[in-house]
């Protein structure tokens, strides 16, 4: 997989605009770019904390369009996945950009697991996934000839793509209609001047109208430096992949996913095979370094981690032990032998935790003055970016008008 290292121009990155967009992930960028395709006129900047865009979690994950089978019904995932992987082909499309629809099999390995599936399938059909249907052993075989298991739910619509070629292309698209992209300009300090909010980063200020912050990991920090509450507080996960040798990628001709646990907002380790044919295993979940001390000063972590302290043994588990990530893996594909893995990379994921220690399941945006915060964006918010650009564009608008 290509991941993405896209350095852009820092021109104008300092003084008066209409809208600052704080992020330069794949969120930040879809939203920056509709609201210039809905007013040319806007002055409108983009400032990204890292010297190049796409640097975290646009750019270090399994690349995986999701059709929507796992969300709870109504929820903005549900409403916002179908319709964002939709126009996220028709875009790929349009800009030359690589994909496959190449479908995802979520393999139940036992009876104990058919109820969850079963529950998958409800979801999956109320979410109305086209063309997701439920197959037997057979239907695996038929699939996927590598992969065992008593039952499964097949997603022709899911694929893959390298999101960071996406959110070049929306940086590129963002350039030629006069937008300016500041790298290297990690917000460090908000205040309000009259009707502007002025943000003061490491190259400067810039005052802005209106400011939307898609910051990731460093989403709950800035809310709090606008005026909002602490929770959620957001606590990174760190995932590690794994990549199967070229001579072994033969094994597994497209997407197979576990059953995952309906209570967490984790689907669990699967094995992809990406746009350049690399297959890969992950990822992990592990509590991060990165920002720990901030973590662990949240009561939410304390209590997180004392509801699931065997989920926790088992990723660290994976995380120590590049054998028994693998054995998970042929428990699906009985042909794969530890040796035939290598590591790969790893990413960390921004999840919010809510002070009673629940992981927020759904995309969170809330609002201070002059400001729009996305306090939660995990997966599938890449999937979903350009259906969840238009929702915040639309509250943007009303509160730019």
């Amino acid at each position: 997989m290509d991941l993405p290292g896209h350095s852009a121009a820092s021109s104008p990155h300092t003084g008066e605009c209409d809208l600052a967009v704080v992020g330069g992930g794949i969120l930040g960028l879809a939203v920056a770019r509709e609201l210039k395709l809905r007013r040319p006129g806007a002055r409108i900047v983009i400032l990204e904390r890292e010297h190049a865009l796409a640097q975290h979690q646009t750019g270090l994950n399994s690349g995986v369009v999701h059709a929507g089978i796992y969300y709870p019904p109504g929820s903005l995932k549900a409403r916002l996945c179908g319709v964002g992987a939709r126009d996220l082909y028709a875009y790929c499309e349009e800009r030359g950009v690589a994909f496959a629809r190449s479908g995802k099999l979520i393999v139940a390995r036992a009876a104990g697991e058919l109820a969850r599936l079963d529950e998958l399938e409800r979801r999956g059909r109320l979410n109305e996934v086209p063309g997701l249907r439920r197959v037997d052993a057979a239907g695996i075989r038929e699939l996927e000839p590598h992969c065992r298991g008593v039952a499964g739910l097949h997603s022709p619509h899911t694929g893959v793509v390298d999101f960071g070629a996406v959110a070049r292309e929306f940086a590129a698209e963002l350039a030629d209609h006069g937008a300016a992209i500041a790298t290297g300009c990690e917000v460090t300090a908000v205040a309000h001047r009259g009707n502007r909010l002025r943000l003061v980063h490491k190259r400067g200020e810039a005052r802005a109208r209106l400011a939307v912050f898609c910051a990731g990991l460093q989403a709950d920090v800035l809310a709090r430096l606008c005026g909002a509450g602490p929770d959620p507080r957001m606590v990174p996960f760190r995932g590690s992949y794994l990549r199967l040798r070229p001579e072994r990628a033969h094994l597994v001709r497209a997407l197979i996913y576990p059953v995952p646990d309906p209570e967490l907002p984790f689907l669990g380790a699967h094995l992809t095979r990406h746009v350049d044919g690399t297959v890969s295993l992950g990822p992990s979940a592990l509590l991060a370094r990165a920002r720990l001390n901030h973590s662990l000063a949240w009561p939410g972590t304390w209590r997180m981690a004392r509801r699931w302290w065997r989920t926790g043994v088992s990723e660290l588990g994976r995380a120590v032990s590049r054998r028994r990530f693998a054995r998970e893996a042929a428990a699906y594909v009985p042909e794969l032998e530890p040796n035939d893995f290598e590591p790969w990379f790893a990413g960390v994921r921004a999840q919010a935790v809510a002070r009673d220690g629940r992981l927020v399941d759904d995309f969170v945006v809330s609002e201070t003055e002059r400001a729009l915060h996305v306090r939660n964006a995990p997966s599938p918010a890449a999937t979903s970016a350009l259906a969840l650009a238009r929702m915040i564009a639309d509250r943007a608008e009303r509160r730019l008008d």
